[in-house]
């Protein structure tokens, strides 16, 4: 999709946005206003490694002038969810005040003003900072809501040339959206220069938004919580209802609408919600907010921030946690209760959700609860989106983005509609005498049936009349519109081969979580054994997907099952298979990039672990948790551990003898990282883990990981890549550290923090780490050390309390520690 539009500017034109970069370099920025939104937007920046200037009032009475600013970024330093991917960048941020550091602008690049949603404020700030920029400095602003062109009339035309906003969502390391709200005159090549940086740079998904209220998601996404309001109160449903009906099962967050709230901010919703009603003339005028939250609001409750908004949590009378539901008829709490919707159940199955939404649109209205809810909300939703056609943005691209990126819809309205079906949807519409939008209409009498066609490659644009194609942003893109020109080139139930172009292939899992079950194991290894078809057609390969998540790891339920029929032999073959499968990624005869994102857990991790280089998106959550079911990592995990903590000893050599400090306190590393089940928080975390090596790549932008995981395929193609030998001389540390390690499992035992339980599985993992109780330094092979793995594992299959770890994760997404 175009991120942003001009004449001069179309994202997939590599001249101009050379052009814009030139004459708008981005080099050092400047916040203004230390507040929520301010600071984190510092963070972010100071994530993708830049240096920022973080402003605010110099306090009265204080003698440190920075006071605000400092507290701020120590708030930052321990804020959760973490602003930044590494504590340690928060170096890049320099403080300072209003009165003492303003000249300081003159340094900066782009200035993002970040202060109170006060239009007099706001200007008065301005008005100062004008006098310290440079000639080409961008100052932009974040207001959520306030006309962006009235902020800056009064500033000089150079000023106002070079002015616009920039919306972004809170948290900003974690909310991919950037609005970008250009004026009339806004100089499109600073727009563009921008929105490349936040692209490339912050990873944002940036649109192009009108100077209207709210902008686009605000918009779209006020009326659709305060309209679901309207339509609870109608229905009287309760708020565990609306939430588990506005939850997953249409592609929504999980939270639903109320415990989104709760975490979002009750003060927060009621001030979008208020300008909402405030500025927003249009036909919907009728949404207000429930009598209920103005009285949550006069009495504090807040949300998660003061502890209590629809939801609170109390200990009972055991002592136990208890979560209560806010009833808004009466402001009592009651225990929470999980809903009873037939039609929910039975969609829950389907993990499609396109075909989840005409199933759940397929029921009776006048009988079945949730076809009378989503009958209600959604095309009301629908019309609204249509309506704002045009005035909140140029077309229905921009504005699907928008809620996916801004509120993490799966699918944005439009994206919805077609997959409800338009002209179906539209007959039903007329039947129950709602108002069709004159968008709607136009689409119909264009004789098109659907807002997209050609598997989204082209949307119905309203200006012309006519099918459009979806413009692309040069380097970011999805497997699934590569499939649209390349096509799939061998597939199975689990997994596929997928022809990326420029004779690089991409091996994308598709399973429920991408859990790595038997088909995928025999598909990878099939596909990258010396001689197949693919490894004599390809140079290279790449292993990513779409999916939120790289992989969750091996299939837990097909190895409990194996478990509870005590079928031994079973499990010792689909180890040694799955070991196969690692083991084919490491040394097969093309390179392989790995491209994790997202959850990268057990297996998944055993897979990268293995490539010849990883490019991995920065919000990766990583790690070898199988000691949480009770296992050890058994695919080749602890041995690739292993390897890494030698060579970070530089003890990789045949001469030197393993049982060097260095080595010990590698190895003590490790062996903490896997027994204690470890997983980063981002991928500079993964680095320091030593999931990823210095040498590889971290990218900003979820839409770029295929393309730069190709670019680094080729690059290794290119430059003669040959596979590693498999290692016979790896110096095994022996039973010194092995000792020591078990020093310290006793000394944990004893002081209670871990289990009997966790006492086996931890021994079992430092026998493998340290290469078993032989001499420091003896020379064992990798095979060896697999050998280890597979016979820790199955030796703890055999234990009743690692069933019972397994089935109660597969029941509740948790650990268990007995």
């Amino acid at each position: 999709m175009a991120s942003f539009t001009s004449a001069v500017a179309q994202s997939g034109d590599t001249v101009s946005r050379k052009t814009a970069e030139a004459a708008y370099p981005i080099h050092r920025i400047a916040v203004l206003g230390a507040g929520t939104m301010g600071a984190r937007i510092a963070a972010h920046i100071a994530n993708a490694g830049f240096p920022v200037l973080l402003l605010d009032m110099a306090p009265q009475g204080q003698a440190d002038r920075n006071l605000l600013v400092t507290r701020a970024l120590d708030a930052l330093k321990k804020s959760k969810p973490a602003a930044f991917v590494d504590p340690s960048l928060a170096s890049h941020i320099t403080v300072g005040n209003f009165e003492d550091d303003l000249e300081k602008l003159k340094d900066c690049d782009w200035i993002i003003e970040a202060v109170a949603e006060n239009m007099e404020i706001k200007r008065s700030l301005l008005a100062k900072v004008a006098q310290h920029l440079r000639p080409n400095a961008i100052v932009t602003t974040n207001t959520s809501g306030l006309p962006v062109a009235l902020i800056a009339k009064d500033m000089p035309e150079s000023f106002r040339r070079q002015w616009f906003g920039t919306h972004f969502f809170n948290p900003p390391r974690y909310m991919r959206l950037l609005e970008i709200i250009a004026t009339p005159e806004s100089d499109p090549l600073a727009v563009a220069s921008i929105a490349n940086f936040a692209e490339l740079h912050l990873g944002k998904a940036v649109v192009s938004a009108h100077d209207t209220p709210n902008f686009i998601a605000n918009r779209i996404g006020t009326f659709a919580m305060l309209n679901t309001f309207r339509t609870m109160q109608q229905m009287a449903l309760s708020v565990e209802e609306v939430d588990v009906l506005t939850g997953a099962a249409v592609g929504w967050p999980k939270t639903g609408t109320f415990r989104l709230a709760d975490m979002v901010g009750i003060d927060v919703l009621a001030s979008v919600a208020r300008n909402f009603a405030a500025n927003a003339a249009d036909e919907r005028s009728d949404v207000k907010l429930p009598t209920a939250i103005e009285q949550m609001l006069e009495r504090k409750w807040l949300g998660d921030k003061t502890g209590q908004g629809f939801y609170k949590k109390e200990r009972g009378a055991d002592g136990k946690e208890v979560r209560l539901v806010l009833d808004p008829n009466t402001l009592e709490y009651k225990p929470t209760e999980r809903p009873k919707i037939a039609e929910l159940e039975m969609a829950r199955g389907n993990d499609s959700t396109p075909e989840r939404i005409r199933t759940l649109l397929a029921g009776n209205p006048e009988r079945d609860k949730a076809a009378r809810f989503y009958w209600q909300i959604l095309p009301e939703l629908w019309a609204y989106a249509a309506n704002r056609i045009g005035e909140v943005a140029d077309n229905i691209v921009d504005m699907d983005r928008a809620m996916k990126a801004g509120f993490n819809w799966e699918l944005g309205p439009f994206e919805m509609w077609d997959a409800a079906g338009v002209i179906e949807t539209v007959e039903k519409m007329r039947a129950r005498g709602q108002a069709i939008p004159n968008a709607v209409e136009n689409l119909i009498a264009s004789g098109g049936t659907s807002w997209y066609r050609n598997q989204g490659a082209e949307f119905f644009d309203l200006n012309s009349g006519a099918y459009v194609a979806v413009q692309e942003t040069r380097g970011m893109t999805t497997l699934t519109k590569i499939k649209r020109s390349h096509g799939v080139v061998d597939k199975s139930v689990g997994a596929s081969l997928v022809d990326l172009g420029d004779g690089i292939a991409c091996i994308e899992f598709h399973s429920k979580m991408n859990a790595l079950g038997e088909d995928i194991v025999r598909f990878v290894q099939r596909t990258l054994r010396p001689g197949s078809d693919a490894v004599r057609n390809f140079e290279g390969f790449v292993i990513t997907s779409d999916a939120i998540n790289f992989s969750v790891g091996a299939n837990l339920m097909q190895v409990l099952l194996a478990i509870q029929d005590e079928e031994w032999d079973e499990i010792g073959l689909y180890i040694r298979e799955f070991q196969g499968m690692t083991q084919a990624i490491k040394f097969c005869p093309r390179p392989v990039v790995a491209a994790p994102f997202g959850m990268c857990l057990g297996g998944g991790t055993e897979v990268a672990l293995h490539a010849a280089a990883r490019q991995s998106h920065m919000e990766l959550y990583m790690g070898l948790v199988e000691t949480g079911v009770g296992l050890l990592p058994a695919g080749g995990g602890c041995k690739e551990m292993m390897l890494r903590a030698i060579e970070a000893a530089n003890a990789v050599r045949a001469d030197l003898r393993g049982e060097s400090v260095e080595v010990n306190e590698t190895i003590k590393n490790v062996f903490e990282t896997i027994a204690m089940a470890k997983v980063s928080t981002s991928a500079a975390e993964a680095r320091k883990l030593r999931f990823l090596c210095d040498s590889d790549g971290i990218i900003m932008n979820r839409e770029r990981v295929v393309t730069d995981a190709k670019s680094e395929a080729r690059r290794l193609a290119d430059t003669g890549y040959a596979p590693p030998l498999s290692r016979m001389d790896i110096p095994a540390p022996g039973e010194a550290i092995l000792a020591t390690l078990r020093l310290g499992i006793h000394m944990m035992r004893e002081a209670e923090y871990i289990s009997d339980h966790d006492v086996k599985i931890a021994r079992h993992v430092a026998n493998v780490l340290c290469g078993g109780a032989v001499t420091p330094g003896t020379l064992v092979g990798e095979q060896y050390l697999l050998d280890l793995e597979r016979e820790g594992f199955l030796s703890l299959c055999g234990e009743r309390k690692t069933a019972e770890r397994i089935g109660f994760t597969l029941k509740t997404g948790k650990p268990l520690r007995n």
